[in-house]
């Protein structure tokens, strides 16, 4: 679900609207509709625009039940033909709807239940609230309790009436048998019952005096009670206003502030004065400012629960050390920009495309090419560009640092935790981007690269080298600026099974934080295509991932739920724990890999119910108010056409000046194919195909004149050489001209590592030892 901010629910009268899945059928499954909550109503439409005329249908909330499925799901039903089985995107999301509907299906109760008159009277009694006030509707809810104690009064009050008659009634019948003169067991009856009877109607009479007293005591006391609750409510509003206030004077501070230490540094420069007292003093003036800051999340953005307020509150500072670098690193990214040389600063940024080459509409024939390929390695099916997107696998390699101010946001945290949060988020969000992209990459030449130079916008250097052809391998590593360092190799093994395509990254993936030497590892989970043969193709993420610390021993567990037409859980669903070396829980993570990615801090974890058949307890966490630490930017408009490319993936394959020779911008079937020329791109493709093909055997014939072999050894090589489908030979020595093979010394693996030199051998513009693959 893709729900717009809104503000926490309020008593029925207000209208809340979010977009909510809902069942439709069990072709269809769940699917998303704007759902209005209005009046004791709730309506739904297909889209935002039938809000005006085409509602899909509505239910009274006055006549129906809610109840609870799941963590995300519920339904609603009037107890006829109208149920509702609902989804929500989180527990969070459904929790708001769930308030939402319970208070205006108290209020539509109410409202149906009294007369024109009271109603009135109720509606003129209850003044306009503010979103997220709740003191006005408190006073309204007092007044409806004793409106409701009255009408249960006058219940009583008739119940009384028919209990005097029938038991007067009552009476005089035992008279007239009393005065039969009946003697024995028969008379001693007839008065324990006329004795019980007038029991019955004297404590009846003293039951209806006491309702009556109790109404009375009630409305006396009314006034005080709706001043008292008034007076509470403009007390919080005040404090909200204050807060916010002192929250702007902050922000207007430190913008002051820094300008003025920019200023002094300025004048120290032209006066030629050295280091002294000055920065000592603007140093412990900037400590004491974030201080100061560190306050307001505390009561503004990270409530906490009632039970866990007093606990909260006294740690205090150290909860606010872990929020405070997020707010400060956006307004540290100017001045990292303003650290280059002035040279630098005069040049301005380079503007980027913001479009290429819609994608031509080709007929192809999938099964004439697919139907020989089962069972087989996608890397070693010769594929026409029909089936391919105008970028190389290490341009998609590279679209991972998509969303890099995650990294860069994790290098300020003070706490490691917290830390892991943002990097178990930056692990989610590389899948992102490939939620609409069904075409494959260009399998890479061996010894193609790709570098992504963002120093001056982003900070960060990307260089992409593929260091292997069978199996494919490709290695990369980035350096920023900001405090961290990427790194990773990746092969890729796909198998293709006739309905469906599978591919799985293996390989580790490093990040590196100079702040803290703190280390993380984690791998990447299995991609598969459906529907390759029949109907529209369609991605989904499965597997799970641990993200681990080596430094602190910390862990994130993160999963990531397989898609099916039957489950009413969230599609694409990830959820992940937080826990230290010791194993207790301290951060929880929900989101979808497609959209956004939450985490919450845990204040206590107990374990719950049963789950399921396995009879397995869950652990329950108790957490603080969810935040968001990712979302997913918006397409670029027209990316339908564009091979749903997102607004960097459009970068990637521009013409640079000065890359090296061996850069995917200069692959010339990719070229073609971007630009629209797909037979002939087609045919460039075959030729670099072979070329490489050449070149392999010709490096496998000299390894094999140079050394002395076995028989067995020799046939091994002749059967090499003559195999058109390049597998791989034990003695192909080729070497990569960037990374350098060696054991890592964190997980043990054989990985390349960056060696240095290609940004020097950039700026020197000498490219001697790039081999000619194009």
């Amino acid at each position: 679900m893709s729900e717009p901010k809104t503000p926490t629910p309020t008593p029925a009268g207000d209208t809340y609207k979010g977009w909510v899945f809902k069942w439709t059928n069990y072709i269809k499954g769940y699917q998303r509709r704007w759902f209005v909550l209005s009046n004791g109503l709730l309506s739904y439409y297909r889209t935002q625009a039938e809000m005006g005329h085409t509602c899909r249908g509505t239910i009274n909330l006055a006549t129906a039940t809610i109840t609870v499925d799941d963590a995300c799901n519920f339904v609603i039903s009037n107890g006829g033909a109208q149920t509702y089985h609902l989804k929500a995107s989180c527990e969070v999301e459904r929790q708001r709807w769930i308030t939402a509907l319970e208070l205006a299906k108290a209020k539509a109760a109410r409202m149906q239940a009294e007369s024109d008159d009271s109603g009135d009277d109720f509606s003129s009694s209850s003044p306009p609230v503010a979103p997220g006030q709740g003191g006005g509707s408190q006073n309204t809810e007092v007044q409806s309790a004793l409106r409701t104690l009255g009408s249960k009064v006058e219940d009583l009050s008739t119940c009384n009436d028919l209990i005097s008659k029938h038991g007067s009634a009552l009476q005089r019948s035992l008279s007239e048998l009393d005065s039969l003169r009946l003697t024995g067991e028969a008379g001693d009856k007839i008065r324990q019952v006329t004795e019980r009877a007038t029991l019955f109607r004297i404590t009846s009479n003293a039951m209806i005096n006491a309702c009556r007293d109790f109404l009375a005591l009630a409305q006396a006391h009314s006034k005080r009670w709706q001043k008292a609750l008034q007076a509470e409510r403009e007390q919080r509003v005040r404090l909200e206003e204050t807060l916010e206030q002192l929250a702007k004077q902050h922000n207007h501070l430190e913008r002051a502030f820094r300008g003025a230490a920019q200023s002094n540094a300025t004048a120290d420069n032209k006066s030629a004065t050295g280091p002294g007292k000055g920065e000592a003093s603007d140093e412990d003036d900037d400590n004491e400012f974030f201080d100061a800051m560190e306050e307001a999340p505390e009561f503004i953005t990270v409530p906490a629960d009632p039970q866990f307020h007093k606990r909260s509150s006294s740690n205090v500072s150290g909860f606010n050390s872990e929020i405070c670098p997020d707010d400060q690193s956006l307004n540290e990214e100017p001045l990292a920009m303003n650290q280059e040389s002035p040279s630098q600063e005069l040049v301005p940024l380079k503007k980027r495309r913001a479009r290429i080459p819609d994608k031509p509409n080709y007929s192809l024939n999938l099964w004439s090419i697919m139907k020989n390929c089962i069972g087989k390695e996608l890397s070693k099916i010769p594929m026409p560009v029909n089936f391919n997107e105008p970028i190389s696998m290490l341009q998609r390699l590279s679209e991972d640092l998509e969303y890099h101010e995650l990294l860069d946001k994790a290098s300020k945290c003070q706490s490691s935790l917290e830390q892991m949060c943002y990097v178990a988020a930056f692990s989610v969000s590389s899948y992102s981007t490939t939620v609409y992209r069904t075409g494959k990459p260009f399998n890479p030449l061996l010894g193609e690269t790709y570098e992504l130079d963002r120093r001056r916008e982003s900070g960060y250097r990307s260089l992409c080298e593929q260091v292997s052809h069978h199996p494919p391998a490709a290695a990369h590593h980035v350096i920023s600026d900001r405090g961290w360092t990427l790194r990773q190799e990746i092969t890729v093994a796909s198998k293709f099974r006739g309905k469906y395509l599978s591919i799985m990254p293996l390989g580790t993936i490093h990040a590196i934080f100079e702040k803290g030497n703190n280390h993380y590892t984690w791998k990447k989970v299995t991609t598969t295509v459906h529907n390759i043969i029949v109907g529209k193709l369609w991605i989904d993420q499965s597997g799970e991932i641990d993200v681990v610390n080596h430094t602190t021993g910390d862990r994130c567990h993160l999963k990531f739920a397989p898609y099916s037409y039957f489950s009413r859980d969230v599609a694409r669903k990830v959820t992940g724990v937080v826990m230290d070396k010791d194993g207790k829980a301290h951060y929880v993570l929900s989101g979808t890999w497609d959209e956004k990615m939450e985490f919450s801090r845990v204040m206590q974890s107990s374990r719950g119910g049963e789950n399921g058949t396995e009879g397995k307890q869950k652990t329950v966490y108790q957490t603080l108010k969810a935040r968001e630490v990712w979302r997913r930017n918006p397409l670029p408009e027209g990316a339908e056409t564009m091979y749903y490319f997102t607004a960097l993936a459009l970068t990637l394959n521009e013409s640079e000046d000065g890359v090296a020779p061996t850069d995917s911008r200069r692959r010339p079937d990719q070229r073609l194919m971007e630009d629209g020329r797909w037979d002939e791109a087609n045919s460039e493709k075959q030729r670099l195909e072979e070329k490489q093909r050449t070149v392999r055997r010709e490096r496998e014939r000299e390894a094999a004149s140079q050394r002395t072999s076995s028989q067995s050894e020799e046939a091994v090589d002749e059967d090499s050489l003559t195999d058109p489908s390049l597998k791989s030979a034990p003695h192909d020595s080729y070497q990569a001209l960037w990374f350098e093979r060696c054991e890592d010394r964190i997980t043990g693996e054989q990985v390349h590592i960056y060696k240095g030199g290609y940004w020097e051998a950039k700026d020197r513009g000498t490219w001697e030892g790039c081999p000619d693959i194009f």
